[in-house]
């Protein structure tokens, strides 16, 4: 034989579950009040969140947008800054250039004076070898007898005719 009283439960959740409309009007009942007790906990307080978070985002765009325009302001002076930086080294190397230019110029130019100088020291050494060479060759050769001037030629042949 089955026993028909262990099937029926005797937890008293159980016997909850048996009403579904009561459990129902119960969750509905609670739900009602935490919402009626949250709207006048709002109006009670006069703050909403909904509108403090709009108002808090509506900052935080107001404040992204003004950084985005101190950022590109500032981009722009650095790109001016950058410009300028740029437009004197062109300078610097353009005074570079003409610098080195001038000074190839100043240096061929003294390449071509010390060359120069050169020459006249080495003919200067010419002369003076050959002017001491003249000096040696004039000690060297003998005396010469020195001849009575003209004068005393045409007079010294007159007497000699006359004697004789």
């Amino acid at each position: 034989m089955i026993d028909l009283a262990q099937d029926t439960p005797s937890t008293p959740l159980l016997r909850l579950g048996a009403q579904p409309i009561a459990l129902t009007a119960a969750a509905l009942l609670l739900l009602i009040a935490g919402v009626t007790s949250i709207a006048i906990w709002r109006a009670y307080t006069g703050a909403a969140p909904e509108t403090d978070r709009v108002v808090a985002s509506r900052q935080l765009q107001a404040r992204t947008a003004q950084a985005s325009e101190q950022l590109v302001e500032k981009t722009k002076g650095l790109e001016a800054t950058q410009q300028e930086s740029i437009d004197q080294l062109q300078v610097v190397q353009d005074q570079l250039q003409t610098m080195k230019r001038l000074m190839a110029a100043q240096q061929a130019d003294t390449k071509r004076l010390s060359e120069q100088v050169a020459a006249l020291n080495e003919s200067i050494d010419g002369l003076r070898q050959s002017f001491a060479s003249a000096r040696a060759t004039e000690v060297e050769t003998p005396t010469v007898t020195r001849r009575k001037p003209a004068r005393h030629r045409v007079h010294a042949s007159a007497r000699k005719g006359s004697r004789g």
